[in-house]
């Protein structure tokens, strides 16, 4: 029946206007349900342009860089609401309630989180999942689960000690050996290399090698290196799991070659011969909860994936920035010869790991601070009860907490005036002279100091998460990647494929942030031995700790 047909003969405006006026009434009446607290204590709400599904879908359309605009915009709030269908995001932005969240692991976890994102990343089976959800969070003395056991195995052996100490040298043996495959092939100083595939190639064979073995699945089948890129690149199509064979064809598709290779690896009982022993044991607790080894193999590809990923990005931002500034690579340069010692057994040099993080400022302050402008991660928890966060805001039942590394690592009053900048200076903490600052900027020291590593709040600095979610590896990565670059620095040169000066690209901030973001271009250079010092002739190196 048309509208016409029913309208009241006083009633003065045409269909059309009607039409428009009521779904502006809609419209309006919507923003405000949109805008409203379902308690007064509930952090302020910032409703979406388009009600109800406009959070959602900025952040489908536009990844992490949607939630990160939008704290900027409102960095005066230190924690926001975020209306979405059915539930709540509560966004932190500031490093102190950041870590107000890291103390209430008990009712804000992380751990209901995994069981699903797995199952849509890495197509885990129902009965896997199961298993995964029992005993999530057992209290003391309470019955463990499979991930609390995983999780709980893999910080202790990767936190500092002896395990920590072998695979670390495991690690640099094998990029040691890449990196010299290199050096004598006949691509160096012949044609552009694009950066970024570069070390990715270095970091993707070291890293199967030293945690799988010489017969390894990428290994004995190259291929698969491809499709673990592009299983990569597809995890965001994959989480949102809308018949990802189709959707996210590549990334499916790589993600069942790789698995398919590593079940057939860990059936021909390969790990047990040359895998690395935190692979043994990883393997060995799936199996006492249950798991079935087709499950155990798409585990193992989240393990690999943790173990390249965020190492092979952040080492192409390190180098780069350096050779971007001949002035700071020469001052990166001149700290590891400085640590380098000869030895006097064999014609080669000793380079102890330990000596790069505790012996190389401005080698370390460049690390930190390229991690600080690449990583844009959230750190996600579900409030299991209602709670009121520092005794000041409520929160939902059911609810998402995502503490904003984006965010946080873009806010001026934390890290100063140039928080967009590269700026290693910011890392060199106050025990350190004034001659590394000089050091990076002859100018450096007419100026006043910039915002230094001991100046900010502990909870600012997100690349590795924080609280129970602190990543276990982060020892690890350090010393993976400070060797690898350490291995670079000391033996090539790198010149733009186009003459002129390296230039940094922005990075690619329109993606889910899981990890270190890429480039939003290729870095394309020409890689040569260096023409200067002891490393023209070659440089055989020994890693200790």
């Amino acid at each position: 029946m048309a509208f016409s047909e029913i309208a009241p003969d006083w009633w003065p405006f045409s269909p059309g206007t009607t039409a428009i006026v009521a779904a502006i009434t809609v419209y309006f009446i919507a923003y405000q349900l949109s805008s409203r607290k379902i308690d007064p204590r509930e952090p302020p709400v910032i409703a979406p342009a388009i009600p109800l599904i406009g959070h959602l879908l900025g952040m489908a359309l536009l990844g992490g860089r949607y939630i990160k605009n939008l704290g900027i915009r409102n960095q005066q709030l230190p924690i926001f609401t975020l209306p979405v269908p059915g539930s709540r995001i509560y966004i932190v932005t500031d490093p102190s309630l950041a870590a107000a969240v890291q103390r209430a692991s008990r009712v804000l976890s992380f751990n209901p989180v995994v069981p699903e994102v797995t199952q849509r990343v890495l197509g885990l089976d129902d009965a896997t999942v199961e298993i995964t959800r029992k005993n999530l969070d057992p209290g003391p003395g309470g019955e463990r689960g499979f991930l609390p056991d995983i999780q709980d195995m893999v910080s202790a052996w990767l936190g500092p000690g002896d395990y920590l100490s072998e695979l670390s040298l495991d690690a640099a043996a094998e990029m040691k050996n890449e990196i010299a495959a290199f050096a004598s092939s006949p691509t160096l100083n012949h044609g552009a290399t694009d950066l970024l595939s570069w070390v990715r190639h270095l970091v993707t064979l070291s890293t199967a090698r030293y945690l799988y073995g010489p017969e390894n699945p990428i290994a004995l089948e190259p291929a698969l290196e491809g499709s673990f890129w592009d299983f990569d690149h597809g995890l965001g199509s994959l989480l949102m799991n809308i018949v990802p064979s189709v959707t996210a064809r590549r990334a499916y598709t790589g993600r069942e070659k790789l698995s398919a290779a590593l079940l057939a690896y860990l059936e021909a009982g390969r790990h047990k011969s040359s895998g690395s022993k935190i692979v043994q044991k990883r393997v060995d607790i799936a199996l006492e909860h249950g798991w079935a080894m087709p499950a155990i193999a798409r585990e193992e590809l989240s393990f690999l994936f943790a173990g390249i990923v965020n190492a092979t990005t952040s080492t192409f931002w390190i180098l780069l920035h350096l050779y971007a500034d001949p002035t700071l690579l020469a001052t990166v340069r001149q700290e590891l010869e400085s640590v380098l010692s000869a030895r006097t057994d064999k014609p080669s040099y000793n380079l102890c790991v330990a000596d790069l993080r505790d012996k190389c400022p401005v080698l370390v302050a460049v690390y930190r601070e390229c991690l600080r402008l690449g990583s844009d991660t959230y750190s996600t928890r579900i409030v299991k009860e209602d709670h009121v966060l520092a005794n000041q805001y409520f929160l939902k039942k059911n609810a998402v907490v995502q503490i904003a590394g984006g965010v946080i690592h873009a806010d001026q009053r934390i890290w100063g005036a140039d928080v967009f900048d590269f700026n290693p200076r910011r890392f060199l903490d106050k025990t350190n002279s004034n001659s590394d600052a000089e050091a990076l900027n002859p100018e450096a020291s007419s100026k006043p100091r910039q915002k230094q590593s001991s100046a900010f709040h502990p909870a600012a600095f997100r690349a590795f998460g924080g609280g129970k979610t602190l990543c276990p590896g982060r020892h690890f990565a350090m010393n993976e990647i400070l060797a690898f670059v350490a291995l670079v620095v000391l033996q090539f040169d790198m010149k733009p494929a186009r003459g002129g000066k390296i230039e940094v690209p922005a990075k690619n901030d329109g993606v889910l942030p899981v990890h270190i973001l890429e480039p939003a271009r290729p870095v394309k250079v020409v890689i040569s031995k260096r023409e200067d010092g002891f490393a023209q002739d070659g440089l055989d190196v020994e890693f200790s700790m």
